[in-house]
């Protein structure tokens, strides 16, 4: 199959420097639109990777998110993300990117070239078999990415990626590969643009939906999760009174005494 990197071709437009600041929101506003485009044609993909790890949840395993970079980065938010909205373990969860957390905020140089250290930070957690490995590299050339999901496969554990290229070496590496075809990018090679924010939406996806699975959801309410601040406990006070019919008093009684939503609301006795 022929591998072309449409994320580094040309961008379609040129002479940005000379744009004016409404020509240029709106233009990169026009590119952004055909992203959740993109995504949808890829929702077949989205939905096989989507019931593998509810799969492998459900059966005590985990979910881990490898990247380098932006896509490192985003991984690393959207794990950090599922414990306070969704009430679970940080280590149900978890992000890594290369060159560690400090990469989080500067760049650290060559990390994503090692074709040994991915597969390493994996160990580090003690990743068996029972969890689930998702790759994330906008080009799908990462070589920290594809060398440890080549050794997860090697090892029986389930491997899915999220690339921005066409029948890249990541895809063709991950068992459940989900291929967002972005095109070019306004900013020539600037794969955090459209190819970020078509990961992130992904990312959104696949951990919201695999904790609606879980059971993590009531109705439509996050009533798992943490109550970490005053916006919080105050929405928390909210479900419960809709949820039980009682006023903002008892609601925010109940809360206090349970520390959960959920708890508050299995345990209510009139």
């Amino acid at each position: 199959m022929i591998f072309i990197k449409t994320t580094e071709q040309d961008s379609k437009y040129n002479h940005l420097e000379k744009m004016s600041v409404a020509d240029l929101l709106t233009n990169i506003n026009n590119e952004d639109k055909t992203v959740p485009l993109a995504v949808e044609k890829a929702l077949p993909q989205i939905e096989a990777l989507t019931k593998q790890i509810v799969n492998k949840l459900q059966n005590g395993g985990r979910l881990f998110y490898l990247g380098a970079g932006t896509s490192g980065r985003l991984g690393v938010v959207d794990a950090s993300e599922c414990p306070p909205t969704f009430g679970v373990p940080h280590e149900l969860v978890v992000g890594i990117i290369a060159g560690g957390d400090i990469a989080i905020r500067k760049s650290v140089e060559n990390a994503e070239d090692s074709k040994n250290q991915g597969w390493l930070d994996l160990q580090d957690h003690k990743i068996t078999d029972k969890d689930v490995v998702v790759g994330i590299a906008a080009s799908g050339t990462t070589p920290y990415v594809i060398a440890a999901l080549e050794k997860c496969n090697e090892n029986n554990i389930i491997t899915g990626c999220i690339s921005c290229n066409k029948n890249s070496p990541l895809s063709n590496t991950a068992k459940f590969a989900i291929d967002v075809i972005v095109g070019p990018e306004f900013v020539t090679g600037s794969s955090r643009m459209k190819a970020g924010t078509a990961q992130k939406l992904v990312l959104n996806m696949l951990s919201t939906a695999t904790m609606i699975q879980l059971g993590k959801i009531k109705g439509n309410k996050m009533v798992d999760m943490q109550l970490s601040n005053n916006k919080l406990v105050e929405r928390g006070q909210k479900m419960l009174a809709k949820e039980l019919n009682i006023d903002q008093v008892k609601a925010a009684s109940l809360l206090q005494k349970f520390g959960n939503v959920r708890t508050a609301i299995k345990n209510y006795t009139k």
